[in-house]
């Protein structure tokens, strides 16, 4: 009996394992399934953020408030703003007429350690060129660049921190301009200021030309507006017809030699549309806007770094359009040539 009882107990004991053994993986045993193992997913990494632009501050001196310097500076600033949309920071200053003051503002310019320096006119560019040789200066409104800066035998390219736009209109074509309006007259005088080196360069070249054409020709330098009006006077009193050049001073005095000339019926034949919008009869015109424009491209490459300013050569307006003022010769009782544009 007690081997048999012994027997018993063994055997349940082993069906209580396998019992066991059997419920060991869980309800998926039962149905011959496996269930997968569990992963876990790695943390999920944000896209670096894109590099914020570089921005730029570009100091701009204009010699004087006039109609053609503004609309320079002004096609300059949209060019800039254009290529470079919210990156570029403008100290826009103006020097008022006075060439000392150019160079008072570029040199605070320079101070700041801006990183471009547009000098709108002449004297502006002087200055520009004097107060710094590594920041890079564009001018404009800037007749000669050999001219302005005594560059000897000038190839068209400065060579240094120095380029831009020039406002050059073909003097030659200046000089048959005033043949065709005048064929009969014989002495021309050459109104300019004597401070500003472009002015003397243009009359020069307009006087070889006139004189070539068989005019007589007299120049008549001033130094400043305290003397103007009475050079011009004594300009208008002595001769047919005037010629004005592309001069700051006189562009923002041409109401002072439309004064003079105009009662004493003596036309003048001006080197630019603004001064011939105030004093003068007719002009080989240029776009302002555009050569600021122009510069402003210009301005782009050089931030940019897609060019070097040493390596850029000056820029020319790429057309000029023959204009007449027909205030002035409706009062002179002048009628324009058939290809001839009214100012507007």
């Amino acid at each position: 009996m007690k081997k048999l009882l012994a027997l018993v107990l063994a055997g349940v004991m082993t069906l209580s394992l396998a019992a066991c053994g059997g419920s060991s993986g869980g309800s998926s045993a039962s149905t011959g399934t496996t269930q997968p193992a569990q992963t876990t997913e790695p943390a999920k990494t944000e896209a670096p953020a894109e590099p914020a632009a570089k921005t730029y501050v570009v100091g701009i001196c204009q010699l004087a408030p006039h109609v053609a310097l503004d609309a320079a500076t002004q096609g300059f600033i949209d060019a800039l703003n254009e290529a470079l949309p919210g990156q570029v920071e403008f100290k826009n200053e103006n020097a008022a007429g006075d060439s000392p003051t150019c160079a008072t503002i570029v040199n605070g310019f320079v101070s700041s350690n801006v990183d471009l320096i547009m000098a709108n006119a002449t004297p502006a560019l002087q200055a520009a060129a004097a107060a710094t040789d590594t920041i890079p200066v564009l001018g404009t409104s800037v007749t000669e660049y050999g001219v302005a800066l005594g560059i000897s035998n000038f190839s068209g390219t400065v060579g240094t921190n120095v380029s831009g736009t020039s406002d050059l209109a073909p003097l030659d074509q200046q000089a048959a301009m005033l043949q065709e309006w005048f064929p009969d007259a014989k002495n021309v005088g050459l109104v300019y200021c004597s401070a500003e080196a472009n002015s003397q360069y243009q009359v020069d070249t307009v006087q070889a030309a006139l004189e070539t054409l068989g005019y007589t020709c007299t120049q008549y330098p001033f130094s400043d507006t305290n003397d103007m009006a009475s050079v011009v006077q004594n300009a208008t009193d002595n001769n047919d017809v005037l010629y004005v050049p592309t001069d700051n001073t006189l562009a923002n005095n041409a109401g002072v030699v439309d004064n003079i000339c105009r009662p004493a019926g003596v036309p003048v034949i001006a080197g630019e549309e603004g001064i011939c919008a105030g004093c003068g009869v007719a002009t080989l015109s240029i776009s302002y806007s555009d050569l600021g424009v122009a510069t402003g491209k210009m301005a782009a490459k050089i931030l940019t770094g897609e060019a070097n300013v040493a390596e850029m050569p000056i820029e020319y307006a790429p057309q000029f359009t023959k204009k007449y003022n027909p205030t002035i010769c409706e009062s002179l009782g002048l009628t324009p040539p058939a290809d001839y544009e009214a100012i507007a």
